[in-house]
């Protein structure tokens, strides 16, 4: 390492992320590629090279989280690196995923009704409506339930109609720090795809009322403890 003080810094730290964004254990030639450019940017020879380095940093962050001071760690699997708890944090990580709620399943409509709304906010049903061209009472009840969206009071016309806004599990849902920071319509409709991936109800379903169900309390556990 001796020569490449920042460079290590800088590549074990990429290193950290991308093992902890892989869905799958990722290999040492997976990740060379990733950090080649940058890797070769700051002075390596050549690819044996990149190889090199990236496996003496990879062999550090093992270490790093082999220490008793981490509740994860870094393991060789099917060829691959993957981050997992470790055994003897296993029944605490079994416990706290049995806590949480099933995941949110949200309809298209829904979708749609959640987008119009974190831009319109405050908006009214009636509003909503004009903007969907469809009535959209029903998925405004199933945002509700979801705790999505909130109340903002009345708006001050004829009717008195209720107004809605996005709510704090929306931020926290997509991230942000309030809705100032919403992106673009169009990045943020990608956000929403990649968000609620996997958990779509299906059009048909959706339309009869129904929802898939959710996955059962140790099956989340045990995909939480062990993420293998």
């Amino acid at each position: 390492m001796t020569g490449y003080p920042q460079l290590f810094m800088s590549l074990k730290a990429q290193l950290e992320a991308i093992i902890y964004a892989a869905e799958t254990p990722v290999t040492l030639e997976q990740i060379a590629q990733l950090v080649r450019e940058s890797v070769v940017a700051a002075g390596a020879a050549d690819d044996a090279d990149v190889k090199s380095q990236v496996r003496s940093s990879l062999e550090e962050l093992v270490r790093e989280y082999g220490s008793s001071d981490h509740g994860i760690e870094i393991r060789q699997v099917a060829g691959g690196y993957r981050m997992s708890t470790k055994p003897e944090q296993h029944e605490m990580v079994r416990s706290f995923a049995k806590s949480l709620k099933p995941p949110v399943r949200l309809s298209l409509p829904a979708l749609e009704t959640l987008a119009v709304i974190a831009y319109k906010q405050p908006a009214t049903v009636p509003e909503i409506n004009e903007i969907r061209g469809v009535d959209s009472g029903g998925v405004i009840a199933t945002l509700l339930d979801r705790k999505l969206i909130t109340t903002a009071g009345r708006k001050q016309v004829i009717g008195r109609p209720i107004l809605y806004k996005t709510s704090k599990e929306f931020l926290v849902r997509f991230g942000l720090k309030d809705v100032n920071e919403l992106p673009s319509m169009e990045e943020f409709e990608k956000l929403v795809a990649e968000s609620f991936q996997g958990e779509l109800i299906p059009a048909e379903d959706a339309a009869q009322g129904q929802e898939t169900e959710a996955s059962q309390p140790e099956e989340i556990a045990e995909s939480a403890a062990h993420k293998e």
